[in-house]
């Protein structure tokens, strides 16, 4: 994938401002760990304040590193249907729920802004992928559902989209992509019910 070469942004160098001792951090037992991108910013970052905890850098540091080389790499499925992920992920909302939603409960699904999605069925609905209909005791709510052609057209990507997140994901072996989704559950479960906790 050319995303490898990717520079490192000020989103992983930035996560907990901190270093610490030599401890073995959470990734000490793996190569792997030590000489990937992060390891070194943990590294100038103790030269510069050895007193610190680097713990939380090694972890966030590098979801975000992994999280910003997927998405420089793009989704060549999703690519080549003329589709950003933020839009399949809407229209994924729309046929894994199976019924019609409003602009709010899509943005809700998609864990998107109510403006984002705004723009985004606009798109697609003039691409005739999404058809909205008129609330009949509401004029200013609008339900949102999949045309015949945005069905298909994620019934044929969602196959080929698999597969090629399989094929990204074969660098770890099946027991390791066990392992990592079971504790970016665990995760993400805490998380979601403590961020609007850190926010205040």
């Amino acid at each position: 994938m050319t995303a490898t070469n990717a520079r490192p942004t000020a989103r992983d160098t930035g996560i907990g401002g901190a270093a610490r001792d030599e401890r073995p951090g959470p990734g000490a037992g793996s190569d792997a760990a030590q000489h990937d991108t992060v390891a070194s910013v943990v590294r100038q970052w103790r030269a510069v304040h050895p007193e610190l905890d680097t713990g939380p850098m090694e972890v966030i540091g590098r979801i975000n590193r992994c999280a910003a080389l997927l998405q420089q790499a793009e989704d060549a499925p999703l690519r080549r249907a003329g589709l950003s992920r933020a839009e399949f992920d809407l229209l994924g909302a729309l046929r894994r729920t199976g019924h019609e939603l409003t602009p709010g409960e899509l943005a809700k699904e998609t864990f998107s802004s109510g403006a984002a999605v705004t723009k985004r069925i606009k798109q697609l609905t003039e691409r005739g992928l999404v058809e909205r209909r008129g609330d009949t005791r509401d004029r200013r709510v609008a339900h949102l559902r999949l045309t015949d052609t945005g069905r298909d057209l994620v019934d044929g990507i969602l196959p080929e989209q698999l597969a090629y997140e399989t094929a990204v994901l074969s660098v770890l072996a099946p027991e390791g992509q066990g392992e990592l989704a079971v504790l970016l559950a665990d995760l993400l479960s805490r998380l979601e019910g403590r961020m609007g906790a850190l926010r205040a």
